[in-house]
């Protein structure tokens, strides 16, 4: 597995297929990894495409990642990290594999990272596909700060020269917001880079955050069914009709 070397520790990466480069952030909250996209032997089918597999398939390079501190992925957790820290390193990957420009596609927390990608480097992300996207839901606050709690219980018991402070002041910085906690309304309301929309809707993913990006990026693309095997076909065509529409020099 091909590493990403980080000032605070290693990222581990996978790179399929050729073409114009398509940076994959898996489902899965704070423990996103990148076989996340695949439905592990003896699960359920996942109710979204395998892009690991289908965007090499449709012509493109998929870049997928395990996200800091998950899956095979370490580093150090900072009372000053936050969403930037996760764009740093995908900002970094990318300049390591040599892709100037490149699309965005996310699950889930990889909705959040889309969005941040396109804030701090608008002039490199040219699409993002923000596909089950989280939110504040606004009848179940406390989800993520409880999740937060027990994804840090994990890592401290895995790692027990790990700083309990930093970690709830990483906590505060990553989800003491609102909206989709990365970015905010603002941004979303002028958005530069072209956005497909793929909605929620349970707790995580909040159908009410979906609605609000929907009204809020400018000429948002909205495939309102996408979940389960019967819209697999159908995702997976509309998806790749976005990301081609908006390769440059297609």
């Amino acid at each position: 597995m091909p590493i990403l070397n980080r000032p605070d520790g290693r990222i581990a990466y996978q790179v399929q297929g050729s073409g114009f480069p398509v940076l994959l952030f898996a489902p899965g909250g704070l423990r996103s990894r990148m076989d996340m996209w695949s439905s592990p032997f003896g699960s359920p089918p996942r109710p979204w495409v395998d892009w690991t597999q289908a965007l090499p398939a449709a012509g493109f390079t998929a870049v997928a990642m395990d996200q800091r501190n998950a899956g095979r992925s370490q580093t150090a957790i900072e009372a000053d990290h936050g969403w930037h820290t996760y764009a740093a390193d995908h900002l970094a990957l990318m300049d390591h594999l040599g892709f100037e420009r490149f699309h965005v596609l996310g699950g889930c927390i990889g909705g959040s990272f889309c969005l941040k990608a396109a804030e701090m480097a608008p002039q490199r992300v040219t699409a993002a596909v923000l596909q089950n996207p989280i939110g504040l839901h606004p009848e179940h606050p406390e989800y993520f700060p409880d999740s937060h709690a027990a994804w840090s219980r994990e890592q401290r018991e895995a790692r027990s020269e790990l700083d309990g402070a930093a970690i709830k002041a990483f906590g505060r910085t990553m989800w003491g917001g609102d909206f989709v906690f990365s970015v905010d309304r603002a941004f979303a309301r002028s958005c530069p880079v072209p956005t497909m929309l793929l909605p929620g809707s349970d707790t995580p993913h909040p159908a009410a955050t979906s609605a609000e990006l929907a009204s809020l990026l400018p000429g948002v693309e909205v495939l309102e069914d996408w979940r389960g095997p019967e819209h697999l076909a159908a995702q997976e065509a509309r998806v790749v009709a976005f990301l081609r529409r908006h390769t440059p020099g297609a």
